[in-house]
């Protein structure tokens, strides 16, 4: 999530020198923002139970774009998107927000939470495997580091591709991890464009733009594909979507277009690396999912690729 989510946040950042202390307060909002990423993912699978999952990624950016409308409003920022700015709106909404979201909620009607969050947050790999198609970009030691990550996503789909060889399963588990994988790739090219963007308007002025291009597309998928639902609403069903779109969306793309201003781009990379590690354990403690030995070697393998890739030499 990053002129949007953690992709672009911190862009900004670099050109800044990065030794300047970071803020206690910054630290915090950080760290907050890397729990709420992690937390949502066991959220959105709860909320599968209730609602059909294109609907439940309306629901989510609906939310969330109404509320940074009512924001900018009442700080009287509200502006149509510049001419120039369009590109960066409609990468951000229709493959970081809108497929990206598609695919992480239809998956996770195959795979757990945990599991979902780890193969969905490879996206450094990719753009880093993307990259080596520029000359200059990527050196052997990085194509390294994605060669650990490619074999940690290996290790993690394994018993999943060996349980559908088998006759085990329908296949959807399979099926689930090529999503994941779709969604990283989706975020990947965003976070290529991105960094090549030349931004007219400040990132936080286009992100109630760029929910609301993901909205639409997802609410027509979702009529087209779902019908209108039948959803029984509850207080916890209430309470679960509220954290979802307005708290996990909004004050998360708020904290991360704030922060990312000040912070090393390095350190923003480090927290977008922990919401998997959140998802994961949250998963196992409130959705009581188990953790195999083929999860944790793969996410072992995995932080040590993307710890390779986003940390300085």
């Amino acid at each position: 999530m990053k002129k949007s989510y953690a992709a672009g946040a911190g862009e900004a950042a670099e050109a800044r020198p990065q030794a300047q202390p970071i803020r206690r307060a910054d630290l915090l909002a950080l760290g907050a923002m890397m729990l709420l990423w992690g937390l949502s993912w066991p959220a959105l699978k709860a909320s599968l139970h209730d609602i059909p999952p294109l609907w439940l990624a309306t629901l989510r950016f609906a939310s969330a774009a109404a509320c940074l409308f009512v924001i900018q409003s009442l700080n009287g920022r509200i502006r149509l998107p510049s001419r120039a700015d369009v590109p960066i709106v409609a990468s951000v909404g229709l493959l970081q927000m809108m497929a990206f979201t598609a695919l992480g909620v239809l998956a996770m009607q195959r795979v757990g939470a945990g599991h979902a969050a780890l193969l969905a947050y490879t996206t450094p790999l990719w753009v880093t495997l993307l990259s080596a198609f520029s000359p200059g970009r990527v050196g052997r030691g990085d194509l390294l580091a994605v060669g650990f990550g490619v074999v940690g996503i290996a290790v993690i789909c394994a018993p999943d591709v060996s349980m559908a060889l088998k006759g085990g399963n329908d296949k959807g588990s399979v099926w689930g991890d090529a999503m994941l994988l779709m969604a990283a790739v989706c975020w990947a090219a965003v976070i290529l464009h991105v960094r090549r963007h030349r931004w007219r308007a400040a990132p936080l002025a286009l992100a109630p733009w760029q929910m609301l291009t993901a909205t639409v597309p997802l609410a027509i998928a979702a009529v087209l594909f779902e019908g209108v639902p039948t959803i029984h609403w509850s207080l916890s069903l209430v309470g679960l979507l509220a954290f979802i779109g307005p708290v996990g969306t909004c004050i998360c793309f708020i904290i991360s277009s704030d922060v990312g201003r000040r912070i090393p781009s390095v350190t923003m990379s480090l927290a977008t690396l922990g919401v998997p590690v959140v998802g994961l354990l949250t998963s196992m403690l409130v959705l009581h999912e188990a953790a195999s030995v083929s999860l944790m070697v793969g996410l072992l393998l995995i932080a040590i690729s993307l710890s390779a890739v986003l940390l300085p030499r």
